[in-house]
């Protein structure tokens, strides 16, 4: 299947489990509920794994995603959404489901997603006052999203959306060498 299908279909499903939650006034517990799977997820891939196998009977991944969600008290719209995903063999896609359901959220509550890429930590002065500046150049509520790298020399690469700016040290070096051989 298509990466462009699957991107669809774990929209519809991240889109169809917003819209139960806002119905019934739950957005914020379900929103919590997709970190706690998240980070599930990102610590326990063999758990990913064994959900996405065929080798396993549909009843066998219901009855593994009702003790997790139990374990992490997830809400109700939460827990209908796992099952149906498993009913319908669709656990390969609960990764692109849950940042389906945060792009959903983060829309609908005016939030951008900032990327940014450094050499090493900011120190919590530099991180308020990146955020400050970042919330006024995007005139948005903003979520940033650190990636240390060290490839970068210095300085700051920012991404939203579309938008990049590219204040490395890295960058400006490669200008200089294109320029000194005339390209």
């Amino acid at each position: 299947m298509k990466k462009n299908s699957k991107s669809k279909i774990a929209r519809v499903y991240a889109i169809a489990l917003y819209e139960a939650a806002a119905d019934k006034g739950r957005v914020d517990k379900v929103w919590k509920d997709i970190g706690k799977l998240e980070v599930l997820l990102e610590k326990e891939p063999e758990l990913k794994a064994y959900l996405a196998s065929p080798l396993w009977s549909e009843k066998d991944k219901k009855d593994v995603l009702k003790k997790t969600a139990e374990a992490l008290a997830l809400d109700e719209d939460t827990k209908n959404c796992l099952q149906l995903v498993v009913q319908n063999n669709r656990v390969s896609y609960l990764p692109d489901i849950l940042d389906g359901f945060a792009r959903v959220y983060y829309m609908k509550n005016n939030i951008a997603e900032v990327e940014v890429e450094t050499v090493r930590d900011l120190s919590a002065a530099q991180d308020k006052c990146l955020r400050g500046i970042l919330q006024k150049l995007f005139a948005k509520n903003i979520v940033v999203k650190y990636n240390i790298n060290p490839a970068i020399l210095g300085g700051l690469r920012v991404k939203c959306g579309s938008k990049m700016y590219d204040d490395c040290l890295a960058t400006k070096l490669n200008y200089l060498e294109n320029v000194m051989k005339g390209k």
